[in-house]
């Protein structure tokens, strides 16, 4: 469940951050949290951002997926997206997250899809629509991510997160 695919990053993406010495996988991963909770990329660019989590494992005590994980998802999925944006030069952090859950989830894999709403110099909005296999809408979320220059440091502290 904890396992990271890989995901599909442009070329020309992932040259500029290999000059940079970054690990673009680790970096725009689902972090410790996305992994426990089984969330996998799948693919990303700064126009769309596309990802998986199973129901199981991530439920209230109804059975129901929970909303706080579509909030993970949704939130995960929109910074991938954010930082895609924003660059090597810029640090993708959320200000703001708003979900409306539109039904219950009890089995099976949720994909959750973000695509840009705004995606200007210091802040980049993202929809995150997240539907069950049947292609029934479950939560749309919407994420604001305020965009900062990148710090010395940042990049090896990513580095030894890993």
């Amino acid at each position: 469940m904890g396992e990271q695919q890989h995901v599909k990053f442009p070329q020309e993406v992932i040259d500029e951050y290999a000059a940079l010495g970054v690990d673009l996988q680790a970096l725009f991963s689902a972090g410790h949290l996305g992994t426990r909770m089984g969330v996998q990329i799948v693919e990303a660019s700064a126009e769309r951002v596309v990802g998986t989590m199973p129901v199981e494992g991530n439920t209230q005590p109804y059975g129901l997926l929970h909303g706080g994980a579509s909030a993970v998802l949704a939130e995960t999925l929109g910074s991938v997206g954010s930082m895609l944006h924003g660059g090597t030069s810029k640090i993708a952090v959320g200000v703001d997250l708003n979900c409306t859950h539109h039904r219950g989830a009890r089995s099976g894999l949720v994909t959750g899809v973000a695509t840009p709403l705004h995606r200007g110099r210091s802040t980049a909005t993202y929809e995150i629509v997240i539907s069950d296999e049947q292609g029934r809408r479950v939560c749309t979320a919407r994420l604001t991510c305020m965009l900062r220059d990148v710090n010395p440091g940042d990049a090896e502290r990513v580095r030894a997160a890993d």
